[in-house]
């Protein structure tokens, strides 16, 4: 992986962290067309990057993250259900993380999804603005296990776990960045350990590859988070439903047509 990928990966990674389109989905894509070639750290450095895009949210809520002792208890209770089932069944998430089908059909079919969103949970916007309880907590953290296939969005899960809970559109959005910071951080650090444990540690290049690309996730996301916010409390998810469609189906059609994909 060269300099240039690694940008290329953070602002992928900055703009999509917290859209419901998937961002390991599209850093797999792009790690494909730009031909990166698989290995232990190229995986680690798709999980790693997003470290860079979470402190972004302790930045830009920092006053409400570190106030509010109530809030780390339901982020814990949401985290629990992701970081056993990730322990459980790291084996499997790591060889999907290489699939490049896998991230076609999800992106297709959370796609489909989120063009019925908006109608299912009408009755959320019209609900009183509350706060997440600690049964909300839960159910999210049981919709982002469902985020651990490449290609489903773990924003998209957990937003669309706190709207099942009748929570509005921004109340959604914003306990899922909360809950993007355990989870990224547990499975940066599981990973980097992991990688490092294997490989016996890393390169000066590789080093300065996952410090680059973590620098521009970081700030890319802050840029992202505040646009996000902005556009899902006036327009909802349609668009989004169709951007993941269309490149569900783009990326099915080059890959059944004989196009290499995948990272080789």
């Amino acid at each position: 992986m060269s300099i240039w990928q690694a940008i290329v990966l953070g602002i992928l990674e900055g703009i999509s962290e917290f859209l419901p389109v998937s961002s390991t989905g599209h850093m797999i894509i792009a790690s494909s067309v730009m031909g990166i070639v698989s290995s232990d750290f190229t995986k680690t450095f798709t999980v790693a990057v997003q470290f860079g895009a979470i402190l972004s949210v302790i930045v830009l809520y920092g006053k409400r993250f570190f106030q509010n002792l109530s809030l780390y208890i339901k982020l814990f209770i949401a985290f629990l259900p992701a970081a056993v089932i990730g322990f459980l069944f790291i084996h499997l998430i790591d060889e999907m993380l290489g699939s490049v089908i896998t991230v076609g059909v999800t992106l297709l079919l959370g796609g489909v999804v989120l063009l019925f969103v908006d109608n299912w949970f009408r009755q959320a916007e019209e609900e009183p603005n509350r706060e997440v309880s600690n049964m909300d907590a839960l159910v999210i953290g049981l919709f982002q296990v469902i985020s651990m296939i490449p290609g489903v969005s773990r924003s998209a899960a957990t937003i669309v776990g706190g709207l099942s809970r009748n929570l509005n559109r921004k109340t959604s959005a914003e306990f899922s960045f909360f809950l993007a910071v355990p989870t990224m951080f547990a499975a940066t650090c599981f990973k980097l350990y992991k990688s490092y444990k294997s490989g016996g540690g890393f390169t000066h290049h590789e080093i300065h590859l996952l410090l680059i690309g973590n620098a521009v996730a970081f700030v890319v996301a802050l840029i992202a988070i505040k646009g996000f916010i902005t556009y899902l409390t006036k327009h909802g998810f349609k668009i989004f439903g169709w951007y993941r469609i269309g490149i569900g189906l783009m990326v099915l059609f080059l890959y059944f047509i004989g196009f290499k994909m995948g990272m080789v």
